[in-house]
C-alpha cells in the first residue's frame, strides 16, 4: 500500500516500472526502485513540487542517503510511512481510521468538531430505527401474513402517500451517492480505511429501506399509531443531519465538495419526509388528540368486486405493476374471465367521466349566448387535461433521461484507460478538512464504475418514467372513450324521430361515431403527449451532436429531418391505400355471403365455378391494392431501418473532411451513434402522430355536429316542463364521491338525467285517456303531416284506427307519444283519479311492483307500443317479452299462449332461453311480430299502443290474437287499447273507431254512430269486409303460413340435431381450443408457441420467399453490426487505442497522434481514406439490404394471403351440401372476413417487427459477449427471468385480447339496437334502464381493455428493467474485467451501445411474439376448413362420352334406393323403388321429415346414396361427372333466391341464351310487361338477395330460369309454398303448358295442387306408403292421401 502517490510523468528508463502499475503517478514504495538509474534523482527533483516543503525535506534527505547506498532498503523513510509499511500495508479496520499522525479521536477541540464523531451521531437514529421496526415487523406481520392473506380492503392511503414514496426514493438514491463516494474518497484521499466516511451511508440505506417497508406494513393492515416511530426517526436524522451540515460550514467545506452537497439534500429530504409524518398527524389526529379519527380505507377499496387497482397501490407496485403478478400468472392454471378482472373503480366508470364531461360541456353555454355550440376540445381540456398534464411532464423526464445514455458511454469510453489517475498529493491537502479528504463534485463523474452505475439509474428511472407516461394516457384516453360513448348515446335517446327517419342521422353515421370516431380521439389521447414531447427531444438530440461533432452532426440530422415529410407521405399514401383495399374487401364479403346463402342453388345449377371466379375477380382487385399497402409498408420500414445508416454516413464522411481527414475519438463516434438511434423514433412517430392529429380534428367536428342535432320537443307532454338542473342533478350526485352503492347506479343515472315528470292537466272529462285538440304534427319539415287532429281515446276501452295504406295511422300513435313535432294544439294525458304518480323518475322495474293486482303498478307515464316494424333486442325470448319488467310466471305463460308463441319457442334449441335479434337466431316477420306484440301485452301499462299487429300473420293467429291477446288479455284488465289495423272484420269488437283520411281525421265514434251517420263510409268498408272474407276462405284452403315459418324454423334446427350425432370439426377444434383453457393440465399446451401454424402459413408464401426472407435479413443484420464494428476500429486506431495504449484527449484535430501511431512509416492519411472507403461501401450495403428485407417480409406475406384465400375459397365452394348444413353461415363468412383481413394486413407486419427486433437483440448480445466475454456469465440469469417473463405474459394478453374483443361487440350491438328502437324505448319510458346497460357495457369493455394496457406495461416494465441490467452488465464487464476480451475503448463505446438498443427491443420480441400467436389462430382456423372433403366431381364417366341432348325423353327409373347424409347418419330414404315414365306428371307428398326433399336431392347425386342407383334416360347418375349431371337437369326451390347483378344475370349467368329466348322465359312466367316496364328492360338491377321484387314475382323469377334451361325434367321442391293463391294458380297453369312435354316431379305441401297429377307418391320416414293414379287413392278411404286432402279442404 502507499503512503502517498506523486504525480510524476515517466522518464524513459522507468518506464518498465511504471507500466506495471497502470498508473501514471508513481507509488513511493517504487521510487527506490526507480531512484536506482543516476539520472531520475535530477528530473524528479525538477518534478517534484517545491512548496510541499516538509514531504520534499522527507523525501531529499532519504535520497541523498540513497545516492550512496543505491541498494539500501526503504526504512529510511519517514516515521509514519515506514511504520505502515512494515506492517505489509494491511490495515485495521478502525471507524476512525487509523491515521497514526493525526489523532482521530481526540476530542480537544470539542466533540462536534470531530467530524468522526459527527459521523457516529449520523448513526444513531438508523441504529435506533432498525431496532425498534425489526421486532415489529418480524413478529408482527410475519405471523399475521403466514396466517391471513391480507386483502385489499383493509389499504389504507395516509396524506402525502405519494409524496412519502417519492421522498424516500429519492433518499435511496442520496444514501447510494453518500455512499459511493464514501468510498472513492477512502480509497483515493485516505492512507488507511475511514469506516465513518462510508458506514453512516450504508445504515442509512437500510434504515430508509426498512422505513418504507414499515410504512406498507402499517397501510395494508390499518395501524395507524405505529407511524409514530417514524415520526421520531425523521426528527432524529434530519437533527443529526443539520449538526453535520452546520460543522462543514463552519470547517469551509462547501458546494464545491460533493459530500456537502450530498448532506445540504439529505437534510432536506428529511426535513420533507417529517414535515409529511406532522401532515398525517394533523388530518388523521390518530396520536396526541383527545379524539382520533377513525380511519377507513377507500371506498373502492371496500369494494372487494374492484380488482383494478392500479390507482391504490403503492408507488413502487404502481410504476413496477406488480399488483398484476397475481392475475398475469395465474393465467397460466385457468384462463383470465370476465369475473376475474372485476369492475373498475368508481373514478374510471363512464358515469362518472361523463359527467365530468357533459359538466365542462354545459358550462361552456352561457346566459348571454345559450345557443352557442360549446366546444369540444375545451370540454376535453377541462375534464382530462391534468392527467395528460401530467403524462407529459413524465414524458419529457423520460425523454431527458434518456440522452443520459449516450453521454454516459462517452464519459465511459473517455475515462476507461485513465481512470487510475489519482488527486495529486497538493489537491490532497487542499480539500483534507476535518482530518479526512473531501472530494470535489466534478471528480466522482470521472469514475467510469459511478458512470456504469449512474447510466444502469437512468436507464431505470427512464424507463419507468415512460411507461408511467404511457399508462397515464392510455387510463385517460379510456375514460375520454368511456364519457363519449355515454355522452353519444343520451343524445341518441333524445334524437328526434324526424332527424332518424329523414335520414339526417343515419344508423350508420351513429355506428360511426362509437365504433371509430371515439375510438379515433382515444387514440389522438394515447399519442397526445408525443405532439410536445417530440419537438423537444429532437432538438436536444441536434444540440448534443453539435456538441459532440461540431458542424458535421448537423448534416446527419439534416438528413434525418429532410426524409421526415417523405415518411409522412408514404404514412398518408398507406391510409389512401388501406381504404380502397376495405372498399374491395367489403365488395367480396358482400359476393362471398351471397353465393354462401345460396349455395345449394349454385350447385343444383353447377354455377358455382361462375360465382367464384367473380370472387376472384374482385379478390385480385383487392390484392392489388394489398400490393400498393404491401410496397408501402414495406417503406415506410425500410425509411425507420435505413435514415440511421444514412444519418451515420453523412455524419462521418462530412466530419472526415471538415477537419481534414480525422475521425473523432470513440468517445464522440459512439455517443453521436447512440443519439442517432435516439432521433429516429420521434420523426418516425411524428408522421404517424399528425395523422392522428388530422383524424382527431375530423372526428370532433362529426362529433359536434351530432350533439348539435335536432331533439324531441322539451314541451313533449310527459317530458315535463323542463329537465332537471345541473344544480338539482348535482345534489342527487351529492358529487360524484358520494354514490350510494347500496342503491344501484341506475337510479343516480335516473335523477341525474331524467326530467322532472310534470303533474298533468285534469283534462275534462276523466274517462278520456288522452285528447288531442287542434292538433297539427309534422316530421320537421314544418308542412304538417297530420293536420286539425282532434280526437279523444277513451279509457278502458278498445280503440281502433282504420284508413288507407299512408293515410297517417301510425303517425298519430306517434304524435300522441310526442314524437313528432307539434306545429300546433295540445295533447293531454289525464290523470288517474285516486292515485299520484309513483316516486318521482321511476320506473316500472323498480321491483317495488311485484303485486300484479295493486294499481299502483300499472305505471301511469309509460305506453306499451307495438310498432309495426318489429323490433327485438339482442337477447332471450323470455328477456325481449318481459322488457325490465319482474317476470311473473303465470302472467308469462298467459301472454304466451296469447299470441301462440310456445310452438314457436318449442323449436328453438334452448326454448324461451335463446338468443335472438341481430346476432341470435333469425326468425321469421311473423315470429318476430308476436314476441313484440307479447312484449306491449306482458307490460304492466295502463295505455297500449298496438300498430297493425296483424300485418305479418295469418289469419288463424291474427283471429286468435285478437280473441285471446286483445279482447281477453288487455280488456278483462281494463287497459286502454289503440289498435290500428287493415283488418275490417275486427271492427265490430271496437269500442270507438276513428277513421282517417290523407292525414286528417275523417270520422270519430262508435261503429253504430258511424252506420248512422255515415252510410257510405260502412258501405265502402262492408264492400272490403266481403273481399277480406273470400280471402279467408282461400286462406282457410292453404297450409297457414305460420306452419311454413316453423317449419323453416326447424330446418335451421335439424342441422343441429344431426350436430348431436356428429360433432362438426371446426366446431371441435374451436371447443378444444377452450378445453384448454379449463385444466390446469393443459399449461404447457396453452404457453407454447404454434410452430406448425407458422410454418403453414410461411409454406404458403412459398419456399423461395421465405429462403430470401431468411437470408437477407440475416446479411443485413450482420452488415450492420460490421458497419458499427468497422466504425469501432476505424475511430480506436486514428485515435491510437488499439489494445491497451491510452486514448486521445478527444479534441477534434489532434493530429500529433497520426505519426506516433503507425510507427512503420505508413501514410496514415491513406490508410484512413481506405477506412472510410470500406465504411461507405458496408453503409451503402446496409441500406440496400435494408430495401430488400422489408419488401421480402411483405411480399412473402402477401403471396401467403393469396395462396390461402384462394385455396380456402376452392374449398368451401366445392365442399358437399352437408357441410353447410352442419357449419353455421357466420361461421364460414367469419373465415372470409375477419380471419381473412388478420392474414392480410395484420400478420405480415407483425412477423416482419418480430423478426427485427429479435435479431437486433441477438446482434446485440453477440456483440457484446465478442467484446467482453465476462458479460456471458450475467447472461445467464437474465436469460432465464426473459424465458418466464415472455412465458407468463404471451398466456395473459391473449386472454385479455380475447377479452377486450368479445366485450366490444355486445356494447356496438347495444348503440346500434337501441339507434332502431328508439321510438319503443321512449314510449315504454325506459331510457334510463337503456342508459344503466350501456354503462355496464361500456365499463365491461374498458375494464377489459385497461387490463391489456396494464399487462402491456407488466411486460415492458419488466424487458426495461432487464434491457438495464444488460447495460450495467455490459459496462460492468468491460469496466471490472479489462484484461479478458478486446476492450479498447471504441470496441467498449461498441458494446454499450448495442446494450442500449436492447432495451428498446426486448419488449417488442415478446409483444409480436404474443400478437403472432394470436393472430396465427387465423390462419389455423382457415387451415382447418382447407381440410374439408370435396364433393367427387370427376365421376367414372367422361363427360364427352355423354350425349349431348341428354336427358333427351325424361324416364327415371329409381332402383332399391337408399340415401343418408353422412355415414355417421341414419338413412333418410330406405329401398325407394319408383318408375316414372316420360313426360309423367308427379306429385309427392308426406309429412315434414318424411324425405321428399331428400329425394329430390338424390337426383342431383347432393347426398350419399350408399345402396341403390337412379337412372335416367340408361344413364346412372352416379357415374357422370357433377357439373354435366346438375347442369342438364332443373329445379324450383321452396325459397326464391336471386342474386344481385342483373336480371340478364339472374336468369342465365353463364351468357349463352339469347336475348329472345329469355323474354320467352319471362312471357311464360307472366313478368314480360313488369321487366319491360322496369329500366333497363333486361339489364335492370336487382338488389342483394332479390329486395326490389316482391316474394311472388321472385318464384317466377325462378320459374323463368327454369324455363331458360330447356331441361327434359324438372323438378318443384315444395314451389308454391311462399306464395299467395293468384301466383300460385299462374305458376299451375304455366307448368301444364310450358312443360307439357317434359316430366315434372312435383314436391307438394299443399295437397290440392297435386290432384290433376298423373301419379301421386305418398312418402312416410323414407318409404313409399302409397303409389298411385290420385282419383285411385282417393278412394281409399283410410288412405294417407285421403286424409290429407280431407285436412287440406
Amino acid at each position: 500500500m502507499s503512503c502517498v502517490c506523486i504525480s510524476c510523468p515517466p522518464c524513459l528508463q522507468c518506464k518498465p516500472q511504471y507500466n506495471k502499475t497502470s498508473h501514471s503517478g508513481i507509488k513511493i514504495r517504487d521510487i527506490g526502485d526507480a531512484l536506482t538509474h543516476s539520472a531520475c534523482p535530477q528530473k524528479l527533483r525538477q518534478r517534484l513540487d517545491i512548496r510541499n516543503e516538509t514531504l520534499s525535506l522527507r523525501i531529499f534527505t532519504f535520497l541523498r542517503v540513497s545516492k550512496d547506498q543505491t541498494k539500501a532498503p526503504l526504512v529510511t523513510l519517514t516515521a509514519n510511512c515506514s511504520k505502515t509499511m512494515q506492517s505489509g500495508g494491511g490495515m485495521a479496520l478502525s471507524f476512525c481510521g487509523d491515521d497514526q499522525d493525526i489523532n482521530s479521536y481526540s476530542v480537544k477541540d470539542g466533540m462536534l468538531n470531530n467530524g468522526c464523531f459527527v459521523d457516529a451521531l449520523n448513526l444513531v437514529p438508523h441504529v435506533f430505527l432498525l431496532f425498534i421496526t425489526f421486532p415489529i415487523l418480524f413478529i408482527g406481520w410475519g405471523s399475521q401474513s403466514s396466517k391471513v392473506q391480507i386483502h385489499h380492503n383493509t389499504w389504507l392511503h395516509f396524506p402525502g402517500h405519494n409524496m412519502r414514496w417519492i421522498l424516500t426514493f429519492s433518499l435511496l438514491f442520496v444514501h447510494v451517492c453518500e455512499f459511493a463516494e464514501g468510498i472513492v474518497s477512502n480509497n483515493r484521499g485516505m492512507s488507511t480505511n475511514h469506516l465513518h466516511l462510508f458506514m453512516p451511508a450504508f445504515m442509512g440505506f437500510i434504515a430508509a429501506t426498512t422505513s418504507v417497508v414499515y410504512y406498507h406494513n402499517i397501510e395494508t393492515s390499518n395501524f395507524p399509531k405505529l407511524l409514530l416511530v417514524l415520526f421520531i426517526y425523521w426528527v432524529l436524522a434530519f437533527i443529526t443531519k443539520s449538526i453535520k451540515l452546520w460543522k462543514f460550514a463552519e470547517h469551509y467545506v462547501g458546494p464545491q465538495h460533493l459530500r456537502f452537497c450530498i448532506t445540504a439534500l439529505l437534510v432536506v429530504l428529511y426535513g420533507l419526509l417529517m414535515g409529511v409524518e406532522i401532515n398525517v398527524i394533523r388530518v388523521r389526529k390518530y396520536v396526541f388528540f383527545a379524539n382520533p379519527q377513525k380511519v377507513k380505507p377507500p371506498e373502492d377499496l371496500q369494494d372487494l368486486g374492484v380488482r383494478f387497482l392500479q390507482p391504490f397501490v403503492n408507488l413502487l407496485s404502481k410504476s413496477t405493476y406488480w399488483w398484476m403478478n397475481p392475475l398475469i400468472m395465474g393465467a397460466h392454471k385457468r384462463p383470465i374471465e370476465l369475473k376475474k378482472i372485476g369492475k373498475l373503480p368508481i373514478a374510471m366508470r363512464a358515469l362518472t367521466n361523463y359527467l365530468q364531461l357533459k359538466d365542462a360541456y354545459e358550462d361552456q353555454r352561457t346566459a348571454e349566448d345559450p345557443n352557442r355550440a360549446p366546444s369540444i376540445w375545451r370540454s376535453m381540456y377541462r375534464a382530462f387535461g391534468r392527467p395528460i398534464l401530467l403524462s407529459s411532464t413524465f414524458r419529457y423526464l423520460a425523454d431527458l433521461l434518456g440522452f443520459a445514455g449516450p453521454l454516459c458511454i462517452s464519459g465511459i469510453v473517455k475515462y476507461l484507460n485513465n481512470s487510475s489517475v489519482g488527486p495529486t498529493a497538493k489537491e490532497i491537502e487542499a480539500n483534507t478538512h476535518l482530518g479526512v479528504y473531501f472530494m470535489p463534485s466534478i471528480e466522482l463523474l470521472k469514475d467510469t464504475s459511478v458512470l456504469a452505475v449512474l447510466l444502469f439509474l437512468a436507464l431505470i428511472l427512464q424507463r419507468t418514467f415512460l411507461q408511467a407516461s404511457y399508462y397515464v394516457t392510455i387510463e385517460t384516453g379510456i375514460n375520454l372513450r368511456g364519457a363519449l360513448l355515454a355522452m353519444i348515446y343520451n343524445k341518441m335517446l333524445r334524437l328526434s324521430t324526424s332527424n332518424m327517419s329523414m335520414g339526417e342521422m343515419t344508423l350508420g353515421q351513429i355506428n360511426n361515431l362509437v365504433a371509430i370516431e371515439t375510438n379515433q380521439l382515444m387514440w389522438f389521447l394515447f399519442l397526445c403527449p408525443n405532439l410536445w414531447a417530440m419537438p423537444v427531444q429532437i432538438v436536444m438530440g441536434v444540440i448534443l451532436l453539435y456538441y459532440l461533432l461540431g458542424c458535421s452532426a448537423l448534416v446527419g440530422a439534416s438528413v434525418i429531418v429532410l426524409l421526415a415529410p417523405v415518411q409522412y407521405l408514404i404514412a398518408t399514401k398507406l391510409a389512401d391505400t388501406q381504404k380502397s383495399s376495405l372498399e374491395h374487401s367489403t365488395e367480396r364479403l358482400k359476393k362471398t355471403t351471397e353465393i354462401l346463402k345460396g349455395i345449394k342453388l349454385l350447385k343444383l345449377y353447377a354455377w358455382e365455378n361462375i360465382f367464384c371466379g367473380s370472387v376472384e375477380d374482385t379478390r385480385g382487385k383487392e390484392l392489388t391494392s394489398l400490393k400498393n399497402f404491401a410496397f408501402y409498408t414495406s417503406m415506410s420500414i425500410f425509411m425507420n431501418a435505413a435514415i440511421p445508416i444514412a444519418a451515420v454516413l453523412a455524419t462521418f464522411v462530412t466530419y472526415y473532411f471538415w477537419t481534414g481527414n480525422t475521425v473523432p475519438a470513440p468517445a464522440e463516434a459512439f455517443a453521436a451513434l447512440a443519439l442517432f438511434h435516439i432521433l429516429v423514433t420521434p420523426l418516425f412517430l411524428l408522421s404517424t402522430v399528425v395523422r392522428f392529429a388530422v383524424k382527431a380534428l375530423f372526428s370532433v367536428q362529426k362529433l359536434g355536429e351530432f350533439l348539435q342535432s335536432d331533439e324531441i320537443g322539451d314541451d313533449s307532454w310527459r317530458n315535463g316542463d323542463m329537465p332537471v338542473s345541473m344544480e338539482a342533478g348535482k345534489k342527487h350526485m351529492g358529487g360524484t364521491k358520494a354514490i350510494n352503492r347500496k342503491q344501484p347506479m341506475r337510479y343516480q343515472m335516473d335523477n341525474y338525467e331524467q326530467p322532472t315528470r310534470r303533474q298533468m292537466r285534469p283534462s275534462e272529462t276523466e274517462d278520456v285517456a288522452v285528447k288531442v285538440s287542434n292538433g297539427f304534427f309534422s316530421w320537421g319539415s314544418n308542412l304538417s303531416t297530420l293536420s286539425d287532429i282532434n280526437i279523444r281515446i277513451p279509457t278502458g276501452q278498445l280503440t281502433m284506427i282504420v284508413g288507407q295504406v299512408g293515410c297517417g295511422k301510425s303517425s298519430l300513435l306517434l304524435a300522441m307519444l310526442g314524437e313528432m313535432q307539434n306545429i300546433d294544439g295540445r295533447v293531454f294525458w289525464s290523470k288517474l283519479p285516486d292515485y299520484e304518480p309513483v316516486h318521482e323518475g321511476n320506473i316500472s322495474w323498480s321491483g317495488m311492483e311485484e303485486c300484479d293486482e295493486d294499481i299502483r303498478s300499472k305505471n301511469r307515464y309509460s305506453v306499451a307500443y307495438a310498432t309495426q316494424k318489429s323490433w327485438l333486442l339482442n337477447a332471450t325470448v323470455e328477456e325481449n317479452i318481459t322488457f325490465g319488467s319482474p317476470f311473473n310466471k303465470q302472467r308469462y305463460k298467459a301472454v304466451i299462449d296469447a299470441c301462440s308463441l310456445q310452438p314457436d319457442i318449442d323449436l328453438l334449441p334452448f326454448g324461451d332461453q335463446t338468443e335472438i335479434g341481430e346476432r341470435g337466431i333469425n326468425l321469421s316477420g311473423g315470429q318476430r311480430q308476436r314476441i313484440c306484440v307479447a312484449r306491449a301485452l306482458y307490460q304492466n301499462t295502463n295505455i297500449v299502443f298496438l300498430d297493425d299487429p296483424f300485418s305479418a300473420l295469418d289469419i288463424h293467429l291474427s283471429d286468435h290474437l285478437m280473441q285471446e291477446g286483445i279482447l281477453k288479455f288487455l280488456q278483462d284488465d281494463k287497459r286502454t287499447v289503440v289498435l290500428v289495423t287493415h283488418k275490417l272484420q275486427y271492427l265490430i269488437h271496437a269500442d270507438w273507431i276513428i277513421a282517417m283520411k290523407d292525414g286528417s281525421v275523417l270520422r270519430e265514434g262508435t261503429l253504430k254512430d258511424i252506420q248512422t251517420h255515415d252510410i257510405e263510409l260502412y258501405e265502402h268498408w262492408k264492400t272490403l269486409m266481403n273481399r277480406q272474407d273470400h280471402g279467408l276462405e282461400k286462406d282457410i284452403q292453404q297450409d297457414s303460413q305460420t306452419t311454413l315459418e316453423r317449419k323453416t324454423l326447424r330446418r335451421a334446427f335439424y342441422s343441429r340435431e344431426a350436430k348431436n350425432q356428429m360433432d362438426d370439426e371446426d366446431e371441435e377444434e374451436e371447443e378444444e381450443e377452450e378445453d384448454d383453457d379449463n385444466m390446469s393440465t393443459t399449461t404447457n399446451r396453452r404457453s407454447k408457441i404454434p410452430w406448425r401454424v407458422c410454418w403453414c402459413y410461411m409454406s404458403s408464401g412459398g419456399f423461395f420467399m421465405v429462403f430470401l426472407m431468411v437470408s437477407s435479413k440475416l446479411l443485413k443484420h450482420s452488415v450492420i453490426v460490421a458497419i458499427d464494428y468497422w466504425l469501432a476500429i476505424w475511430t480506436s486506431k486514428t485515435n491510437g487505442t488499439i489494445g491497451n495504449g491510452t486514448i486521445g484527449n478527444g479534441t477534434f484535430g489532434n493530429e500529433t497522434f497520426g505519426n506516433e501511431t503507425f510507427g512503420n512509416g505508413t501514410d496514415p492519411a491513406k490508410d484512413d481514406y481506405h477506412y472510410l472507403l470500406v465504411f461507405t461501401t458496408l453503409c451503402a450495403a446496409g441500406i440496400t439490404l435494408c430495401l430488400i428485407t422489408s419488401l421480402t417480409v411483405e411480399f412473402l406475406g402477401l403471396s401467403a394471403a393469396t395462396n390461402l384465400h384462394h385455396n380456402l375459397l376452392n374449398k368451401i365452394i366445392h365442399a358437399p351440401i352437408r357441410f353447410f348444413d352442419i357449419t353455421p353461415l357466420g361461421q364460414i363468412l367469419n373465415r372470409f372476413s375477419a380471419d381473412t383481413n388478420i392474414i392480410d394486413q395484420h400478420i405480415p407486419p407483425t412477423l416482419e417487427s418480430l423478426t427485427r427486433s429479435t435479431l437486433l437483440c441477438l446482434s446485440a448480445i453477440g456483440v457484446i459477449s465478442s467484446i467482453t466475454p465476462a458479460f456471458l456469465i450475467a447472461l445467464v440469469p437474465l436469460a432465464v427471468a426473459f424465458y418466464f417473463i415472455q412465458k407468463y405474459f404471451r398466456v395473459a394478453s391473449k386472454d385479455l385480447q380475447d377479452l377486450d374483443d368479445s366485450t366490444q361487440l355486445p356494447l356496438l350491438c347495444h348503440f346500434s339496437e337501441t339507434a332502431e328502437g328508439l321510438t319503443t324505448i321512449r314510449a315504454f319510458r325506459h331510457e334510463a334502464r337503456f342508459k344503466q346497460r350501456m354503462l355496464e357495457l361500456t365499463d365491461t369493455n374498458n375494464t377489459a381493455y385497461l387490463f391489456l394496457s396494464a399487462a402491456n406495461r407488466w411486460l415492458e416494465v419488466r424487458t426495461d428493467y432487464l434491457g438495464a441490467v444488460i447495460v450495467l452488465a455490459a459496462a460492468g464487464a468491460s469496466i471490472w474485467f479489462p484484461s479478458i476480451g478486446l476492450a479498447s475503448g471504441g470496441l467498449v463505446g461498441l458494446g454499450l451501445t448495442y446494450a442500449l438498443t436492447v432495451t428498446n427491443y426486448l419488449n417488442w420480441v415478446v409483444r409480436n411474439l404474443a400478437d403472432l400467436e394470436v393472430q396465427m389462430a387465423a390462419v389455423k382456423k382457415v387451415n382447418s376448413f382447407l381440410g374439408t372433403e370435396s364433393e367427387n366431381y370427376e365421376g367414372t364417366m367422361d363427360a364427352s362420352q355423354v350425349p349431348e341432348n341428354w336427358p333427351q325423353d325424361g324416364e327415371i327409373k329409381i332402383q332399391d334406393l337408399c340415401v343418408r347424409y353422412d355415414p355417421m347418419l341414419k338413412p333418410v330414404l330406405k329401398h325407394v323403388n319408383m318408375y316414372i315414365e316420360p313426360g309423367q306428371k308427379v306429385g309427392i307428398c308426406g309429412r315434414t321429415g318424411s324425405g321428399k326433399s331428400s329425394l329430390s336431392l338424390a337426383f342431383f347425386n347432393m347426398v350419399d346414396m350408399f345402396e341403390g342407383k337412379i337412372v335416367i334416360d340408361g344413364i346412372d347418375i352416379c357415374k357422370l361427372p357433377l357439373q354435366t349431371l346438375r347442369s342438364r337437369l332443373s329445379i324450383i326451390l321452396q325459397d326464391p333466391v336471386l342474386f344481385s347483378g342483373s336480371i340478364r344475370f339472374n336468369l342465365d349467368p353463364e351468357r349463352t341464351c339469347t336475348d329472345d329466348r329469355l323474354w320467352e322465359a319471362l312471357e311464360i312466367a307472366q313478368l314480360k310487361n313488369m321487366v319491360k316496364a322496369l329500366p333497363g328492360g333486361l339489364d335492370a338491377v336487382v338488389n342483394e338477395g332479390g329486395e326490389n321484387f316482391s316474394v311472388g314475382q321472385r318464384q317466377l323469377f325462378c320459374l323463368a330460369r327454369a324455363f331458360v334451361r330447356k331441361s327434359s325434367i324438372l323438378i318443384m321442391d315444395e314451389a308454391t309454398a311462399s306464395i299467395d293463391m293468384a301466383t300460385e294458380n299462374i305458376l299451375q297453369k304455366v307448368v301444364m303448358t310450358a312443360f307439357a312435354d317434359r316430366t315434372v316431379v312435383t314436391i307438394a305441401h299443399r295437397v290440392h295442387t297435386i290432384l290433376t297429377a298423373d301419379l301421386v307418391i305418398v312418402m312416410k320416414r323414407g318409404n313409399i306408403l302409397e303409389y298411385d293414379k290420385p282419383e285411385t287413392l282417393l278412394e281409399q278411404e283410410d288412405g294417407m292421401f285421403a286424409s290429407f286432402v280431407r285436412a287440406d279442404m
